[in-house]
């Protein structure tokens, strides 16, 4: 880890927390962006007056000691390997992949050459973003290693910089299908809970009230499935945190099929269901959440770009063996 102090003198008093720290390592390491800072802060790897603080909107005092601790990357060498994914749209500056279930976007600890990053140095070796590291080429926001569906990957590094500010402003339309426990009530909303990393597992996001970072998700069920053991809702980012729709469901009590981490319902199974459908639910082991539509304006056409794709075939099997059983 590299360490960095800072103290609030006069003029940086009242602002936020991640704004100061941005503005001070503008001169000194100008590729820690305000989104880093966020994610640092995320990590309990922030310290205000020698106190883990949770809350990157935090208003500085003059005076206050701000400690900021920088994992160093480990230098890796990129495996280049054929991964399968589907590229759903291309141009010379930017491509929109669906990403199957399984399949990591990254490299990390434990998996270093069978990620999305590798299938992409394989099939686009010279054609990907750099803006955010060798680890990371092309990818300007991730899915979950189990969720499927569609990512946007930047081709070079100023549609990645003009991307990721449409994604800070909102401006990206993500849209999700999840088959979850339960009928929720009301049928359409808003979930608007502060997520932050959970102290009991470093796994985990959870809910907070006092700290985190804001996430907004809008739901709205479009079926109910079984006589209500599950319906197939559609929901919709307005914040991309991590874990987001999973924790929001399960904070609501109605966690997504199959997830193996956010599952408060523990692989339940529907009153007088068949054999087929029980034995698909209690081996069904991933979050049945797919990303299945996106909606933008490029950034250097300046053209509407709108895709839309099918479940994937096991969502799909688990949504008609739901469906069927209650004809």
């Amino acid at each position: 880890m590299n360490k960095y102090k800072f103290i609030v003198d006069e003029s940086s008093v009242g602002l936020r927390l991640d704004k100061f720290l941005t503005q001070q390592f503008l001169s000194i390491k100008p590729e820690i962006t305000r989104n880093k800072i966020q994610n640092f802060i995320s990590q309990n790897l922030v310290l205000h007056n020698q106190k883990i603080i949770n809350t990157d909107s935090l208003k500085i005092k003059f005076g206050d000691e701000i400690s900021v601790e920088i994992p160093v990357p480990r230098s890796l060498d990129l495996v280049a390997k054929k991964i399968d994914f589907e590229v759903v749209y291309e141009d010379n500056d930017l491509m929109v992949i669906n990403k199957p279930s399984g399949l990591t976007v990254h490299p990390g600890a434990g998996n270093q050459d069978d990620t999305l990053v590798n299938g992409l140095l394989f099939s686009h070796r010279d054609k990907l973003s750099k803006i955010s590291g060798e680890m990371r080429l092309g990818i300007v926001h991730r899915l979950d290693k189990d969720t499927s569906g569609l990512m946007i990957v930047a081709k070079n590094d100023l549609t990645h910089q003009f991307l990721s500010k449409m994604l800070k402003e909102r401006n990206i339309k993500r849209s999700y299908l999840a088959l979850v426990y339960g009928v929720i009530d009301p049928k359409k909303g808003v979930i608007n809970k502060n997520i932050v990393r959970s102290r009991n597992n470093r796994l985990k996001m959870s809910i907070c009230k006092t700290a985190g970072r804001v996430a907004i998700t809008n739901y709205e069920t479009k079926e109910i499935l079984h006589e209500g053991f599950a319906s197939l809702v559609e929901c919709n980012l307005e914040t991309g945190r991590t874990h987001q729709i999973r924790v929001h469901l399960e904070s609501i009590k109605h966690s997504i099929i199959g997830d193996q981490l956010y599952n408060s319902c523990q692989k339940m199974t529907p009153k007088n269901c068949s054999l087929e459908l029980k034995n698909f639910l209690q081996n069904f082991n991933r979050q049945a959440l797919h990303s299945y539509k996106i909606k933008f304006i490029h950034p250097i056409s300046n053209l509407e770009i709108a895709l839309e794709i099918d479940l994937p075939s096991d969502i799909k099997d688990l949504y008609n063996l739901l469906k069927n059983a209650q004809n």
